[in-house]
């Protein structure tokens, strides 16, 4: 396994893309169940005051950085990340390995219809990928049995849930062992950016670790959750100056 880092209270693998894809083919070999959890600073202040979200992540599997953020703590801190790993690169990059593998991959989440819209376009996307269902589904306690049966009777190895954080994460490790798939992750809006309902940064932004502040921009309503960012700056300082 990688090796680990703490940030803030929360675990975070040194891992890239392609040890991810290497895990995931290993616990589909070995069978299930394993968490995933795309970590980000607001990951990391949300489970300053959640402590059954700072549980589920530091209990998942693997937890991959997702966020340019976390980098930045890291070198901080003394200690270092090998690259961003962020779930809406990492849904494609799955479906196409599981495409040329023969997983089978449920998507769960969303908005009604946008699960359905992006395993249309991953399957045109990448000729072969046996998409095992896909439901938006609902994070309410209510719902779970249904939704469970529904996935445990499509036999996935692969299940991205698209509930946003905290709930995804949360819903996978409260019913992770009544599913039984080999691979489940929390993807948060990954379902949005690939079937075009939301727009994602272009790439040069991304290059310049900058997508939070497109995100300010195109999305002014995510202010208040933009605050964690400086808080966690703010954090991390703190952190590396007292120790």
């Amino acid at each position: 396994m990688s090796a680990t880092i703490e940030i803030l209270g929360v675990r975070v693998d040194a891992v890239t893309y392609v040890n991810v894809l290497d895990i995931m083919a290993s616990w589909i070999e070995q069978g299930g169940p394993h968490q995933i959890a795309t970590v980000n600073p607001e990951f990391v202040m949300a489970a300053q005051h959640d402590a059954q979200f700072r549980q589920t992540l530091n209990n998942a599997d693997l937890c991959v950085a997702d966020g340019a953020g976390l980098l930045w703590a890291a070198r901080v801190l003394g200690r270092s990340l090998p690259e961003r790993v962020t779930g809406s690169d990492l849904v494609p990059l799955v479906a196409q390995e599981a495409a040329a593998r023969g997983w089978r991959v449920y998507l769960l989440g969303a908005a009604p219809g946008v699960a359905d819209a992006t395993a249309v376009i991953l399957a045109r996307r990448y000729p072969g990928l046996r998409i095992a269902g896909s439901f938006s589904g609902s994070p309410s306690a209510a719902d779970a049995p249904a939704i469970v049966a529904w996935v445990r009777h499509a036999r996935p190895d692969i299940l991205f849930v698209a509930y946003g954080a905290p709930a995804q994460d949360v819903w996978i490790a409260e019913h992770g062992r009544a599913l039984g798939v080999p691979v489940m992750m929390g993807v948060g809006g990954a379902f949005d950016h690939i079937a075009g309902v939301q727009r994602r940064a272009p790439d040069w932004i991304q290059r310049l670790q900058l997508e939070w502040l497109y995100r300010l921009v195109t999305q002014p309503w995510r202010w208040r959750r933009q605050l964690a960012l400086p808080k966690f700056a703010l954090a991390v300082v703190a952190k590396r100056v007292l120790g």
